[in-house]
């Protein structure tokens, strides 16, 4: 019996990853109860004044504490100094309040919650505090799943702080921002599910955009993606983020991102 519902358990993860994982947002399903997640995220974008290529990787731990709670920590790295030096840590928390499933379809939705603290020199107008500032990020996100097909989108709020005591944040500039976001995703392979061991392709577009708060100034992105799933426990993404609009200065607006991610499932 244990042996049947361990099986059950990973089918259903296989369908979810399939589905509704994205690449450069999280939907409103959360990863398998119990489970830990080992992810690094690594990005290569180019720096629009220096010629330089910016490299960061975000090593992640990851936490499913129940079906609607799951908690992220992870730490900044970049070579922006010319060295890879370690930057800061940050806190991702989301909590899913709502679900209506049904047979191949079901609707989600979350609440989030970031926190980071981050030493690097401040030095565009755009808010990141996924890597680049200290601050916080509240939000809510609505995932649609229809069989082969998954949408989703996002939206929160984002306040930065001082990057320590050595880069305080310019009081020329907006320290407060509302994030939107649009996925669309859709599984390519296999055109059929026989068992969790099938790998799964997925291709994805995303639509990524800030509007700063007390000013005009913005931005809106696009990001294609492929994803790879092995074994229903292995996750290979690969993506390019491309700035359509923006009048917000952003150092490095274009690049690409190359993601790994392992699931050790039954280790809480």
């Amino acid at each position: 019996m244990k042996n049947y519902f361990l099986i059950v358990a990973l089918l259903a993860t296989s369908h979810v990853f399939a589905q509704e994982l994205f690449v450069y947002t999280e939907p409103a399903s959360n990863m398998p109860t119990k489970t830990i997640g080992i992810r690094a995220t690594q990005s290569f974008f180019k720096d629009a004044y220096k010629g330089t290529t910016n490299y960061h990787i975000l090593p992640e731990v990851m936490f499913g504490i129940n079906k609607n709670l799951m908690v992220h920590a992870e730490a900044f790295v970049s070579n922006r100094n010319k060295a890879l030096i370690y930057e800061g840590v940050g806190a991702y928390v989301k909590y899913r309040f709502y679900s209506k499933d049904d047979v191949h379809t079901h609707f989600r939705m979350a609440a989030f919650a970031r926190l980071s603290t981050n030493n690097s020199d401040i030095h565009q107008d755009e808010i990141d505090i996924n890597a680049h500032n200290s601050g916080y990020q509240l939000g809510f996100v609505a995932t649609q799943l229809l069989h082969k097909v998954a949408l989703s989108s996002s939206v929160s709020y984002v306040q930065a702080t001082n990057n320590g005591t050595a880069n305080k944040f310019p009081t020329n500039q907006a320290y407060q921002a509302v994030n939107y976001t649009l996925s669309f995703g859709k599984l390519l392979l296999p055109k059929e599910y026989t068992n969790y061991n099938q790998t799964n392709l997925n291709v994805m577009v995303e639509l990524l955009g800030q509007k700063l708060v007390g000013n005009a100034k913005g931005y809106l992105d696009v990001a294609p993606s492929l994803q790879l799933i092995i074994h229903s426990q292995t996750r290979v993404d690969i993506g390019y983020r491309h700035q359509i609009y923006s009048n917000a200065l952003r150092t490095a607006p274009n690049g690409f991102l190359l993601r790994i991610e392992h699931l050790l499932f039954n280790a809480l």
